[in-house]
Parts: structure tokens; C-alpha cells; sequence
């Protein structure tokens, strides 16, 4: 029998730049018999237009209050910035439709409660796009873990570039740099990589954070202006897992001439290390070796090949495909398998420990 495509409506949606279209767009693609896109609600009605034309949907919507009320749409996806989160999730929710908003979910952890909240009372699937944790590869390095491959993990190390959050960025990237607007190093791209790391080995037990900046203004080279800079650009993590295991972590602003993403797991029978392009798990392919017993050097220990067929190429696209599979069946079936609202607060959670133990050392 064949299903009827659940609708999507999004808000903010570009077909020229940014993750909606680069992940998004192709993540719906290759799930053709699950999704239609319908429509599209953008910052204004022109833009809307744009969209709807060059996407060939059927509804350009004049606003978020329009979109979240059309009879014609049952997932809403929210792709735009996190200041305005809050207001276009809730009205969302308060009409009763399923959703799909980007990470972070909240400017903060009491926003993030807020509609966790709302999101229980309304009954509906409530997916937050922590899409590193539907990676193929950190599927497949949990398993590694759990068929103890490496034995009894003893440490972990976690050292990442965050692209942006350095002396330069462009005017699209500049609110990035202010820390009120909830969008920083740590909870962009650290989050994302400590929401997999969290999956694979388990939660923080204790830890103690130091933030530090080298740079107290941002330079925005395409319209020449300079712009104070409050979000730090270098994050420095350190404690203890659940499981006993010590954990560092290093984030830095910017990016490396050296190795972008290096994560390393240590146990008593072997040890692993992922490496990626980007300190953005999320979006960057994934390249796990490992060795164990008495093996000297560090080999491939990449998921099969086969498990690839039919995925999108770009792993960000792959990633937000893989959340896309898990909706589509919880929406259908009753189950809750994609990331939740909840999960969501659980991760502000562990952000809000971060910036608190940090903060006092400033103000010490």
C-alpha cells in the first residue's frame, strides 16, 4: 500500500545558501516516498516567493502564523536562527503540528524547558536536529564500544575547530560572535559533537570548564565593519564520564592547519580515533581507525560499504536524513526514536553545567 507523504512546511528556507538547502533539501530528497515538501514561510513574503518558485512548492505562505495554521501541512521544520526559536517552535506546537527545529533548541536552557514542555502536553513528535547522533559512523563506533573493542574505556579525548568564532567572519556569520544570541562555539558545534560522544559513551559524571577569548572584537571582511565579540573562542572541558572514564575536551575558534576533529577513545584492550575535516561532527565525514590486542598501528574500522546505498552523499545531508527516517516512522507508528525536545534539554543541560563552571572562574 503506498503511504501518503507527510507534508512539510518550512520556516526559513533559502534555496541559495545555508543548511536547508545544502542538508535539508537533499536529506527530504532521498526519502521521496516519505515527504513532500509543500511549502515555505520566509522573513518576508518576497522572499517566500523566491523560494516556493525556484523549489517548485506549492504555497508560498505570507508568514510563520500562516504556514503553522495551513490544514495542508503536518511537519514543520524550523531552520532559522536561534533567537527566534522560541516564538516559531511554540506557535508550532500551540497548532498542534509535529516538528523539526535545528539545534540549539532554545536561546538557553529555560527556553529549551519551555518547549520540552509544551511539546509533552501536545502529544506530537517534537525532533531536535542533533543529526551527529544519527551519523552512520557513530552508530557504528557505538557498536565498536559495546562489543568492546577497545575493553574497559579509560579516557577520552576530544579536541575540535570551530570554523568560525576567531578575529574574521562574513556579515551572515557575525550575530554568531555575540554570546547572547545563544549561538556559540560551544553550543553550535561542541554540543553537536558532545551529543554523539554522549551517545557512544555514555553521560558527564563531573566536570570543570574554562572559557578564554583572543579576541575581543570580529572583523567582518565583506562589509568592513568591526564588532564587539563576547562569545569565547577557546573551550576547555574536563572531568569525569558516568562510566568512570576521563574525559578532556578542547575547542578552539577558527580553523587548524593540522586536524580539525580528533577524538580518541582509550580502553584497556585497544584504542580508537575519529577524525574528521570540521569541529562540526554534524556535517564533516567521519574517519574512525583502531587497534586492539597486539596490533601496532591503527587501521580502518569504517562501517561497511553497503550500509551507504541510497544515503546522500554529503554527510550533513546523510546526517539530517537519518533524523528525517526516525520522524517519518514516529509519526506514523506512535514510536519516539528521533532525538526529542527532551533529549534536547537534557544536552542544555550539560551546556548550562559548561558555561556555569566557566562563568565562575571569570568572575573569580
Amino acid at each position: 500500500m503506498t503511504k501518503t507523504p507527510i507534508r512539510v512546511g518550512f520556516i526559513g528556507l533559502n534555496p541559495d545558501s545555508h543548511s536547508a538547502a545544502t542538508a535539508h533539501l537533499p536529506a527530504l530528497r532521498s526519502l521521496a516516498g516519505d515527504y513532500e515538501i509543500v511549502g515555505v514561510a520566509n522573513s518576508s513574503p518576497e522572499s517566500a516567493r523566491h523560494t516556493a518558485s525556484a523549489l517548485g512548492l506549492k504555497h508560498a505562505f505570507a508568514g510563520a502564523g500562516a504556514l503553522v495554521a495551513s490544514p495542508e501541512i503536518d511537519l514543520v521544520v524550523v531552520t532559522v536562527k536561534v533567537p527566534h526559536h522560541l516564538e516559531l517552535v511554540t506557535a508550532a506546537l500551540e497548532a498542534g503540528k509535529h516538528v523539526y527545529c535545528e539545534w540549539p533548541l532554545g536561546n538557553g536552557l529555560a527556553e529549551a524547558r519551555t518547549l520540552a514542555g509544551l511539546a509533552g502536553e501536545k502529544g506530537v513528535v517534537a525532533a531536535i536536529g542533533t543529526q551527529a547522533r544519527a551519523a552512520l559512523e557513530v552508530q557504528h563506533l557505538r557498536g565498536l564500544i559495546d562489543e568492546g573493542f577497545v575493553g574497559r574505556v579509560l579516557s577520552t579525548t576530544l579536541v575540535g575547530s570551530g570554523g568560525n568564532w576567531a578575529g574574521e567572519t562574513v556579515a551572515d556569520y557575525a550575530y554568531l560572535f555575540d554570546a547572547a544570541n545563544g549561538a556559540t562555539m560551544q553550543s553550535i558545534p561542541l554540543a553537536h559533537t558532545l551529543a554523539a560522544m554522549g551517545d557512544v559513551l555514555g553521560p558527564f559524571a563531573s566536570l570543570d570548564a574554562t572559557f578564554a577569548s583572543n579576541f575581543d572584537t570580529v572583523a567582518v571582511t565583506d562589509t568592513g565593519e568591526t564588532l564587539p565579540k563576547t562569545a569565547p573562542d577557546q573551550v576547555m572541558v574536563q572531568g569525569r564520564l558516568e562510566s568512570g572514564a576521563a574525559v578532556s575536551v578542547h575547542y578552539r575558534g577558527g580553523s587548524s592547519r593540522g586536524t580539525n576533529l580528533l577524538w580518541e577513545i582509550n580502553g584497556t584492550e585497544g584504542d580508537i580515533r575519529v577524525t574528521g575535516g570540521s569541529g562540526h561532527a554534524q556535517m564533516t565525514q567521519l574517519t574512525i581507525t583502531g587497534a586492539r590486542g597486539e596490533e601496532t598501528e591503527l587501521t580502518p574500522r569504517m562501517p561497511a560499504p553497503e550500509v551507504y546505498a541510497g544515503q546522500p552523499g554529503f554527510p550533513g545531508a546523510r546526517n539530517v536524513a537519518g533524523i528525517y527516517a526516525r520522524i517519518a516512522g514516529d509519526i506514523r507508528t506512535g514510536s519516539r526514536t528521533a532525538p526529542s525536545f527532551a533529549d534536547a534539554v537534557k544536552l542544555h543541560e550539560l551546556l548550562d553545567r559548561i558555561e556555569t563552571s566557566a562563568g565562575a572562574k571569570a568572575a573569580g
